[in-house]
């Protein structure tokens, strides 16, 4: 076979390297069950694995809330599946006790925020449709790409195996802040299952900055013939830009992980300083927990972004195909999400008002943080002008995506208050910062999974979800949620501390317990509400309708290719992009969607480079 050196014109290349994927083809059909579908390097295959680990993760970490929300609910009650379910080491005579409780919220927020919202999210679509909507064949490594996923597998085993260890799970919050992290002998939460979780985690770390490589290699260097930057869907800039954050932002997370391991185990003093321990001085001195804090967030804000960025590419995309409109201010939208990354650099410091900052420095940090509302909030003028007037096509996908539209409204809201460094001492640590969170990273970054689900489960799986079971998850999912989050700001504002075992040494908060009641009654409810969709997507995958090639009538690359998977994506040669992917309800053409492949007719407007064709 020739090959292709740099005298070989493009089109010589272009077939050269088809041949070279008939022959891929060929090759692909005599790989093994074991190479095909478990050690596989295809992008879809991958893709799926990412997909069903994080909903098994997601489940697991949904029991998890409902088991410690029984007991904010109901503190001190017996609950004799405690005891028949999870043994005498979670508490005795069905009461769950103090240290189980600390485990299961750290390990809650571990497995939500880094391994579903992160991984979950991202490895899902970001796999999928990278490729598909570029115009590649593949990742620009899979072998890289089936290392990241495995080293992802390995990292949620280790989590999950670390709460049945003798001693306990890690039980210093997800935050994991020292001295309570650093000291093993601190609580039964500080022995070994600290130790594994900073091995999760360094693991997970790996995986992540593997995969985020590969995206960014893959979006830049692999687009199709045609595929400028301004003809991206805009579930590309979001990935790309979520990817470059955390290649940027999660090697300062392991440096801060690492440390707290020296601190642990070869007695270091990074974080440690002045500890007594049972009245008696330890040996650390010169430490700071606070420089734990300033590395912790200086991930933790941009990991907000790395969540929240693809959530909204999926929701641009969801909104634009089914309200058959294009995305208002393509270009705005694109500005939106780089002024979103540059700009979650630089607002750590407001999770650490109450640690003695310069109240000069507070200052600063109020006003990036403030201003990071002002693209976020063009995101959103911009989803309800394309809904407006729009022909709108309520499919769960959409249903979802205005959900979550309404989290950013519901969730940026509050975060001005906890902005503002004044406003914030008074809520700082209570459940109105529970609340904010859960519902601008949890609430709106699991709509726009759960959209895309909805959206792209043609394509994944060849067959379309049950659009009834789809509303009814909808609908309960969502109030539900309302539900759980609402009344935690209320809880918030009268001062009830999070993380507690219970609040019943303090008789200001009586009152309020059935506060907590309605939040875990919604909570349990949502749960439920989940089995729906359990149910949905494991029927429909072997028991749903057959979809055709483009069931949403999209403009973007993966709706021209085969419903049945086939290595390389295309079976002949790449598209080749001529146009924006936004080009619905056009007055001048026949159907109200055009696929990025159709050349422009002489006069017409590609409205993503702004030129006209002559």
């Amino acid at each position: 076979m020739p090959a292709i050196t740099e005298n070989t014109n493009k089109n010589e290349a272009y077939v050269l390297k088809n041949h070279i994927h008939e022959k891929e083809v060929h090759l692909i059909k005599e790989d093994s069950f074991v190479k095909r579908y478990i050690f596989s390097t295809d992008h879809k295959v991958i893709s799926k694995q990412y997909l069903i680990s994080a909903i098994i993760i997601a489940v697991i970490a949904m029991i998890m809330s409902i088991v410690f929300r029984l007991q904010l609910a109901w503190p001190g009650e017996k609950f004799a599946f405690i005891n028949s379910v999870m043994g005498d080491k979670w508490g005795k005579d069905g009461i769950l006790s103090p240290d189980a409780y600390l485990a299961l919220v750290t390990i809650h927020g571990t497995l939500m925020i880094f391994f579903v919202l992160t991984a979950g999210l991202s490895g899902t679509f970001s796999n999928l449709l990278i490729p598909l909507q570029i115009g590649a064949r593949d990742m620009a490594s899979g072998f890289m790409n089936m290392l990241s996923y495995w080293l992802f597998f390995l990292a949620s085993v280790i989590m999950l195996g670390s709460m049945f260890v003798e001693s306990g799970g890690a039980s210093a919050g997800w935050t994991v802040y020292p001295p309570l992290s650093a000291l093993p002998q601190a609580i039964p939460g500080s022995g070994l299952g600290m130790t594994l979780w900073l091995v999760s985690m360094v693991l997970f770390i790996a995986s992540t900055l593997l995969g985020g490589i590969n995206y960014i290699v893959t979006i830049i260097n692999l687009r199709a013939r045609g595929m400028k930057m301004t003809r991206m869907p805009l579930t590309m800039w979001s990935f790309l830009i979520a990817s470059i954050l955390g290649l940027l932002s999660f090697p300062v997370l392991l440096g801060a992980e690492t440390l707290l391991l020296f601190d642990r185990s070869f007695g270091t003093s990074f974080y440690l300083s002045d500890i007594f321990i049972g009245g008696q001085p330890l040996d650390n001195v010169g430490g700071s927990p606070i420089l734990y804090e300033h590395l912790f967030w200086f991930l933790g804000h941009p990991e907000v972004y790395i969540v929240f960025l693809p959530a909204l590419g999926i929701i641009s995309e969801v909104i634009a195909t089914q309200a058959r409109k294009p995305i208002f201010g393509y270009r705005a939208m694109i500005g939106s999400i780089l002024a979103i990354g540059f700009l979650s650099f630089i607002v750590w410091g407001h999770h650490m008002f109450l640690t003695g900052m310069n109240p000069f420095l507070g200052s600063v940090f109020v006003f990036t943080t403030l201003l990071i509302a002002i693209p976020s909030a063009v995101k959103v003028f911009n989803y309800i002008t394309t809904l407006w007037k729009g022909n709108i096509q309520y499919s769960p996908a959409m249903l979802f995506s205005i959900g979550g539209v309404s989290a950013i409204i519901t969730g940026g809201i509050t975060g001005i208050i906890l902005a503002d460094s004044t406003l914030d001492i008074t809520v700082h640590d209570t459940y109105f910062v529970v609340a904010h969170f859960h519902i601008i990273m949890g609430v709106f970054s699991i709509f726009g999974m759960l959209a895309g689900v909805y959206h792209w489960f043609p394509k994944l799986f060849g067959r379309m979800m049950n659009k009834k079971l789809g509303y009814i998850h909808f609908w309960i999912t969502f109030v539900s949620a309302y539900g759980v989050f609402f009344p935690m700001h209320f809880l918030g504002t009268a001062g009830v501390p999070r993380r507690y075992y219970t609040n019943s040494a303090f008789p200001m908060f009586d009152n309020l317990i059935d506060l907590n009641v309605i939040v875990t009654v919604f909570a349990i409810v949502a749960a439920f509400a989940q089995i729906i969709f359990l149910f949905n997507f494991i029927y429909s995958i072997f028991r749903g309708e057959k979809a055709n090639q483009n069931p949403w009538h999209a403009n973007t690359l993966e709706w021209t290719t085969p419903v049945v998977h086939i290595h390389g994506n295309w079976p002949g040669d790449l598209p080749i992009v001529h146009r924006w992917p936004y080009d619905y309800s056009k007055p001048d053409k026949k159907e109200d969607y055009v696929l990025q492949t159709e050349p422009l007719e002489d006069g017409e407007l590609d409205s993503g480079s702004k030129k006209i064709k002559h």
